[in-house]
């Protein structure tokens, strides 16, 4: 699979595991601490199923066990506290762990290949972490004003249009002479760098 299918199947997998981890109903200080205590339990038989392999395909399959655990436990204390901060961390935790899985699957590429891969996923990680302030900004402010809202929306779009321009620049870097300097300032344009 090339680096960007790759990237894109795992932030549609994030996205089917935001829509259904977000909407967490309250739940009462035992319930959190049961749900903590099962994810670290998970966590320590998924970490030993990793002990099999070897190489990179451990270090991914470590990565990931740490990544559900780490999402779990941000689902608990989400479900928890019903806040839309808490619920904002608890995205924030799944976008980090996504990260670091995926990070963790480039390393099997070399070169540029490597390279845009890397800027592919922490593009994902920004965007992740935006939509989710967003969404938090929204629903505290839902009370408070639109403004807000807007200016968080904003500062989203920006966060996001970087990143986009981060990973096309790595892009260019594959490129030599005159075909990447017009990549370079093709990309410039597209996202309105000078």
């Amino acid at each position: 699979m090339k680096p960007s299918n790759l990237v894109m199947a795992m932030l549609a997998a994030a996205g089917l595991c935001i829509a259904g981890g977000t909407q967490a109903q309250a739940m009462s200080k035992d319930a959190r601490a049961m749900a903590i205590k099962n994810a670290e339990s998970q966590y320590k038989t998924d970490k030993a199923a990793c002990d099999a392999m070897s190489g990179n395909a451990k270090d991914i399959c470590v990565e990931e066990a740490k990544g559900k655990e780490k999402v779990a436990k941000a689902d608990a204390e989400a479900a928890f506290q019903n806040t839309p901060k808490a619920r904002e961390n608890a995205r924030q935790a799944r976008a980090d762990a996504n990260y670091e899985v995926a990070k963790e699957k480039c390393d099997d590429l070399a070169g540029n290949a490597k390279d845009v891969c890397v800027k592919e996923a922490k593009a994902a990680l920004t965007k992740a972490k935006a939509d989710a302030k967003v969404d938090r900004v929204a629903a505290d402010t839902r009370k408070d004003s639109a403004d807000k809202t807007a200016e968080a929306k904003r500062e989203a779009a920006t966060d996001k249009r970087d990143a986009d321009y981060k990973v096309a620049i790595e892009k260019c870097d594959a490129l030599a002479g005159a075909a990447k300097d017009t990549c370079v300032r093709d990309a410039k344009v597209r996202f309105g760098k000078s």
